[in-house]
């Protein structure tokens, strides 16, 4: 008699499972904020409407919660270790996300307001400072005898944060072409420091939780950050060619900011006929019209851009893959990282 094999779970799966442990105690945490910042933080996360009324509309997948948590099992311990961890950087991950889409002026996110949009620049603010605050106490107070290297874990992913924000920002006075344009590398380290850092942080900060050794932590730091660079290029590919309807934003919303992402600088470098009618089209400072975004995204495809940031995520993909390999951990948990690898890719067009 053969007996039945159950499936492996998926990465909705996964990720699904990973949420519903850390809910609860991302919900407890965030009820200890006053009230103001609280529904903020709520309405961010999706979970309710401006006014505190419960929402029905899209949530975030919870890849950094999820990387905690099977942080945690992948060094042998329980799920639940990691979970002081996941509620950690989804805090941060938040917080970033309220200060960087008023950076960026971004009105929608998810396919509705962003929180300066929807109660204003001053209280999103506020807000993200809270979320911060919380994030550091939540590792601080929590009931491990390895919580003061986990908040040292998240300081320092903090500091590379805040650096790659400020490449990214700095990199918009830059020219497009000419000895002071944006470099690849220098996109790369960008992406290193301001996606990169937290999804490390997310991953290492289970392992420290669960008492792992150093080259555990490391090793799972690593390919966090791999997986970072790499969700940072598909989104670049969304953010020109991305289906508004699951973006959330406008076709060629990156494009029409001007903003400098791997497909247009890989683009630039190519130097070809695309390359130089792409830079003369970037270079005014008017903004382009919809004959002008279309064009220049056929452009930046024309010139290979499209298809360099394509390979360049996989790329970081399977340094993740060597990465997490490169260390003895606990077989289910590599399956589940393993699973979620693709799945990052998978939202490219």
């Amino acid at each position: 008699m053969t007996l039945p094999t159950t499936a492996p779970p998926t990465a909705p799966q996964i990720l699904a499972r990973c949420r519903e442990l850390v809910r609860p105690a991302l919900a407890a945490a965030i009820e200890r904020l006053h009230p103001w910042p609280a529904e903020m933080a709520a309405f961010s996360l999706g979970w309710c409407e401006v006014g505190g009324k419960p929402a029905s509309g899209a949530q975030g997948k919870g890849v950094r919660q999820a990387l905690a948590v099977l942080g945690a099992e992948a060094a042998g311990a329980p799920g639940e270790t990691g979970v002081a961890g996941a509620v950690a950087v989804e805090l941060i991950h938040t917080f970033s996300l309220l200060h960087d889409d008023i950076m960026d002026g971004d009105e929608l996110r998810r396919q509705r307001k962003t929180v300066w949009k929807a109660y204003g620049t001053g209280p999103a603010v506020l807000a993200g400072d809270a979320l911060f605050a919380l994030a550091l106490e939540t590792l601080a107070d929590t009931a491990n005898v390895h919580s003061g290297a986990a908040v040292r874990q998240l300081s320092g992913a903090l500091n590379d944060l805040v650096r790659g924000q400020a490449e990214d920002l700095l990199f918009e006075s830059r020219p497009w072409t000419g000895p002071q344009a944006v470099r690849r590398h220098e996109y790369r380290s960008m992406a290193d420091h301001k996606t990169g850092a937290l999804l490390g942080c997310a991953a290492a900060l289970g392992a420290v939780l669960a008492g792992a050794p150093s080259p555990t932590v490391t090793a799972l730091g690593r390919a966090g950050r791999h997986l970072g660079v790499a969700f940072q290029a598909i989104d670049d590919v969304l953010g020109i060619w991305g289906d508004p309807a699951v973006t959330g934003k406008p076709v060629h919303s990156d494009l029409r900011r001007k903003k400098k992402t791997f497909p247009v600088i890989a683009a630039l470098e190519a130097d070809g006929p695309a390359s130089r009618h792409l830079a003369e089209l970037l270079t005014p400072r008017a903004p382009m019209d919809d004959d002008a975004l279309r064009r220049a995204a056929a452009l930046v495809e024309e010139a290979g851009g499209r298809s360099a940031t394509v390979a360049e995520a996989h790329r970081h993909l399977e340094l993740a893959r060597t990465a997490v390999h490169s260390v003895p951990l606990a077989p289910p948990a590599v399956d589940a990282i393993l699973t979620l690898v693709p799945f990052l890719v998978a939202r490219s067009v």
